[in-house]
């Protein structure tokens, strides 16, 4: 697949295994929406235990793994050498 096909909104890392940053601009929508309810998200939750801080930083990577999983190039998914199969 080529990486700039519209539908991937997530570029397989060259090196590596994982995403990059976002491709198109639904994935740069939601990358920076994602940055900006991490913070928000911690400032606002009402409990004081770190328990529930962790579980909702847990949640958050979460959510940005299955959306950089189901909108990402499936290269994305393996381990990557830098070398074009």
């Amino acid at each position: 697949m080529n990486s700039n096909d519209p539908r991937y909104w997530f570029r397989a890392k060259r090196y590596g295994f994982g995403w990059g940053l976002p491709l198109a601009w639904q994935g740069w929508v939601f990358f920076l929406l994602w940055l900006l309810l991490v913070p928000l998200g911690l400032r606002f939750l009402t409990s004081d235990s770190k328990a529930m801080r962790w579980a909702f930083i847990a949640a958050m990577v979460a959510l940005l793994l299955v959306v950089c999983y189901w909108k990402g190039e499936p290269a994305g998914r393996r381990w990557n050498s830098g070398k074009d199969n």
